[in-house]
């Protein structure tokens, strides 16, 4: 019964994998779309700055897909890595690209100090886990 959940499994990966393989195609492609666009709509290679932060999110977007997809191969077709520091690393991404496309307003300290304690805690929790992973080692 175990080595059929494990092919299963495999069948599972695989096919997601290929899934993220089109969704990262297509996102890449409507990046495009949106640059070329935006850049030859009048005034002609002048971007505004919200045209700026779509195409920032969306480059973000496909950054963190291939993030994805990478911690996909990486966890579930090779068993030995650390499933603990990928996530992280991709989590610290997703937050990343939030605050590059945030558009804040005057009455936003909320947002912004909650924003700031969770970046500060994934880094905190990164340095930690390669802290933790370099003692090991030694």
């Amino acid at each position: 019964m175990i080595p059929l959940i494990k092919k299963f499994e495999r069948i599972l990966i695989l096919s997601l994998v290929v899934m993220m393989t089109v969704v990262l195609f297509l996102a890449a492609l409507e990046l495009l779309w949106v640059l070329i666009k935006d850049i030859v709509s009048p005034p002609m290679f002048l971007l505004e700055i919200d045209e700026l932060l779509e195409i920032f999110g969306l480059f973000m977007l496909v950054v963190i897909g291939i993030e994805l997809l990478e911690t996909i191969v990486k966890t579930y077709v090779h068993e030995a890595v650390d499933h603990t520091k990928i996530v992280m690393t991709v989590a610290i991404i997703a937050i990343c690209r939030k605050v590059i496309i945030l558009d804040v307003g005057p009455d936003d300290y909320g947002t912004m100090l909650g924003i700031a304690a969770l970046v500060l805690a994934l880094c905190v929790g990164y340095f930690l886990l390669r802290y933790v992973q370099k003692k090991e080692e030694e």
